[in-house]
């Protein structure tokens, strides 16, 4: 692997200008296939396997030509203190409303409060409800502002309105997540490298790859199904990669022009052993993406493509765009020191590793430069007593393999009392009731709440078929009347058959709001007497409606996530085994991202299940945990957290090959990789953090949990349950049993290979000092 890398980039650098203009068509003919491409189609809402989509099935079927997605407004009138809706005053108020609304473009009727029995017991409040021709995303501004000119003139007569629904929802405020992740990445990137151009080359890239990929969802999105949320996770996943990946590619370059190698050589050794390392890493983010499709949600299977896609695109762009950018500006990625010109001689202190340095610049025939350097090392290691500071990776390391027991029992409890609030998660969709005060959904949802009861929200939609029964109204009729008496349930609508009369849908409303725990248990405890009530009316029902689906959701994801953790961890377990040619490595690996994605998920249970802290994060309604939330943590975090531990373990398993011992090669490991993978991580929280600006809960939930799980993963596990863990097993980290290891293909992501074929400077070595001659 390293090799063919090697001869990658290689050929990229030489080839600089045809790779970048090879880039830079493919980027071009995306884009025009975006443009002439077919609007993307909405996310889809089936479900299959699952009792709610099932019954909407046999809506469509037997309930032929109604549009079940069409738009929908329920308008609520308030009364004011000490007033009714009915009176004379706000009764025209409200039925001057419904008949302006009633005359409205794509309208397909408007239903009066007085007419439907929707006024409250005490007539504070009522609901009028307005049905459209045509889904929400097809509505028109006219359809929009004639609907909200009749709200404004029934608030000018002085009642309270306000519109739930889906006809004027309101969109989430956009935050600034993209753009502050970028800023954060600059700085950062600017704070490690010291260098602008260093700083940019990552960022560019990763544009470059996040723009291809975008382009080619979109031109895309109508022969595969692509939405608009397949866009936004690949864009998210495709900044943070794209970033890492290329950023582990310019340190390592960094790292071999430091040792002496030419401009086209160090591209070249940077990309056979980093890249090497980028490919495995981009390898198990993929398996985590497309593992997505365990789950058999079709729409999680689509992001999981779309963003597989992604990764695939940053991983091309680190191993060839990445060395042909470097063949263009070969020394401005490079610290402002070793970017200073030749000189004839100077003498100067070498500040990052505390040697003195005396250097002479002398000009051969063939009119190249040889610094010959005469540098000063103690008898026990790189630096020099008293002349600098060890750098804090290497001091780390150093005390963790000092004491890693101690280190190990504080990690894992540490992580495991975080990860115990995840034992209490309940899953689910928030609604209304999650969004911010200050939209009018939400104002809605609450009005209905208190003056029809918190279940109003969330009625629970049971199709009745009675296509086998005698009596079909009477055994309608037997099932509402069972429906009734179950506990939890306030009323049940009057049945509504279809034109064949064997099939009929009935509304039950219960006593608690859609995200109570309690509903859950009476949706569940109606499916547990159905044996029951089919076999003494003789007709079969299902249970369906926005609460239902939420609920059946949820137990499809938690159900899935098991075998979808077996999978996912099973293949990666399989690549890193190949990679490290160890067995405990991987088994380490896998453990330490359970540790911290069980932490993450304590995280989010406890601050937007629990509300602990809610108020830090702007979330004003606590409630369950979006169903696909765990099942993403999981998988995006899963295949990110490999990044950390391929690059870092790779650099520890280099040292150790090269024939160091394993405390040793950790620290050695640490120094070359822990400043590199701090950078990433606190690049990839940034990334993710960003989207916590944004207003919509759902979106703060999902930047905050995998903001989380980096911080977890990158600064605990890796950092000090992985070197805890080496240290103490010694050489037995490394280990592998005879026969599988000459089953196993070798990969040399350590660069071993082209150590030998390319070795650093020589270097002359002594008891108590040592000299090297460097060619520029």
């Amino acid at each position: 692997m390293s090799t063919f890398l090697h001869r990658v980039a290689h050929w990229a650098f030489r080839r600089r200008r045809t790779v970048v203009l090879v880039w830079v068509a493919v980027l071009a003919a995306v884009f025009l296939g975006a443009v002439n491409s077919s609007e993307a189609p909405e996310d889809s809402a089936s479900l299959p396997g699952i009792e709610s989509q099932q019954a909407f099935d046999l809506l469509d079927e037997r309930f032929p030509g109604t549009e079940a997605d069409g738009a929908q407004a329920r308008v609520v009138f308030v009364a004011a203190d000490g007033q009714q809706v009915t009176s004379t005053a706000n009764r025209s108020a409200v039925d001057t409303l419904v008949d302006e609304v009633a005359d409205g473009p794509q309208v397909a009727g408007a239903t009066s409060p007085f007419d439907a029995h929707a006024v409250s017991e005490d007539a504070s409040t009522a609901y009028a409800t307005i049905t459209y021709r045509t889904t929400a995303d097809d509505l028109t501004e006219a359809s929009k502002e004639a609907l909200t000119e009749a709200v404004e003139h029934a608030r000018d007569a002085g009642l309270t309105v306000e519109v739930g629904g889906s006809a004027l929802e309101t969109e989430p405020a956009q935050g600034i997540g993209e753009v502050l992740g970028i800023l954060v990445a600059a700085a950062v990137l600017l704070i490690t490298f010291g260098s602008l151009a260093a700083a940019g080359l990552p960022l560019l890239t990763a544009v470059l790859g996040v723009g291809i990929s975008l382009a080619t969802i979109t031109a895309l999105g109508s022969a595969l199904g692509f939405s608009s949320t397949v866009g936004e996770l690949a864009m998210m996943l495709g900044l943070a990669v794209g970033i890492d990946y290329s950023l582990f590619v310019v340190s390592r370059y960094r790292e071999e022009r430091a040792k002496g190698h030419q401009a086209q050589e160090a591209a070249a050794l940077a990309v056979g052993t980093a890249g090497s390392a980028v490919v495995f890493a981009g390898l198990t983010v993929v398996i985590a993406l497309l593992g997505l499709s365990v789950v058999g949600v079709p729409t999680l299977t689509k992001m999981g493509i779309g963003s597989a896609g992604t990764v695939l695109v940053g991983v091309l762009i680190a191993l060839t765009a990445v060395p042909a950018l470097l063949g263009f500006w070969p020394d401005a990625v490079l610290p402002r020191r070793d970017r200073e010109g030749p000189r004839r001689t100077r003498s100067r202190r070498l500040g990052r590793f505390g040697r003195n340095r005396n250097s002479t610049w002398n000009r051969n025939r063939n009119r190249t430069w040889t610094w010959t350097c005469n540098r000063t090392w103690n008898r026990q290691g790189t630096t020099p007593a008293g002349t600098a500071r060890t750098p804090w990776g290497v001091r780390w390391a150093r005390f963790v393999t000092r004491r890693p027991v101690a280190v190990l029992l504080l990690t894992v409890v540490g992580l495991g009392a975080l990860a115990v609030p995840s034992l209490n998660l309940r899953m689910g969709m928030p609604g209304a009731e999650s969004k911010p005060t200050t939209t009018t959904e939400r104002r809605a949802y609450d009005a209905l709440a208190d003056g029809f009861g918190p279940g109003f929200n969330g009625p629970l939609t049971v199709v009745v078929d009675v296509k086998g029964a005698d009596d079909p109204a009477a055994a309608v009729t037997g099932v509402s009347d069972r429906l009734a008496d179950t506990e939890g349930i306030v009323s049940v609508s009057p049945p509504h058959f279809n034109e064949a009369k064997d099939t009929a849908v009935v509304s039950a409303v219960p006593s608690t709001g859609p995200a109570s725990e309690r509903t859950q248990d009476l949706v569940r405890t109606i499916r547990d007497e159905r044996p029951a009530i089919e076999s003494a009316t003789g007709a079969e029902f299902q249970v369906t409606g926005t609460t239902a689906l939420n609920i059946d959701v949820g137990r499809k994801m938690q159900d899935a996530l098991v075998p979808y953790l077996a999978v996912v961890v099973g293949l990666a377990f399989l690549l890193l085994m190949v990679v490290f040619r160890s067995i405990l490595v991987p088994v380490k690996a896998a453990l330490g991202f359970l540790l911290s994605v069980g932490a993450a998920l304590g995280a989010v249970v406890t601050v937007f299940q629990e509300g602990h802290g809610a108020g830090l994060f702007g979330v004003e309604e606590t409630g369950p945990i979006m169903s696909t939330m765990p099942i993403f943590l999981v998988g995006i975090v899963f295949g990110l957290a490999m990044d950390y531990q391929v690059f870092l373990a790779s650099r520890i398993r280099e040292a150790h090959i090269h024939g160091e011992q394993p405390g040793q090669a950790v620290v050695t490991g640490f120094r070359h990789s822990a400043q590199v993978v701090g950078a990433a991580a606190l690049i990839m929280m940034a990334v993710f953090g960003g989207f916590m600006t944004g207003g919509e809960s759902m979106v703060k939930m999902v930047g905050f949990g995998l903001a989380s799980a980096v911080f977890f993963d990158a600064f605990v596990v890796r950092m000090a349950f992985v070197p805890a863990v080496l240290a103490l097993l010694g050489k037995r980290a490394w280990w592998l049993p005879g026969r599988l290891d000459r089953l196993l293909p070798r990969v040399d992501v350590e660069g071993e290979a082209l150590t030998r074929r390319a070795p650093a400077s020589d270097v002359a070595s002594g008891d108590d000092d040592r000299r090297e001659s460097v060619t520029v």
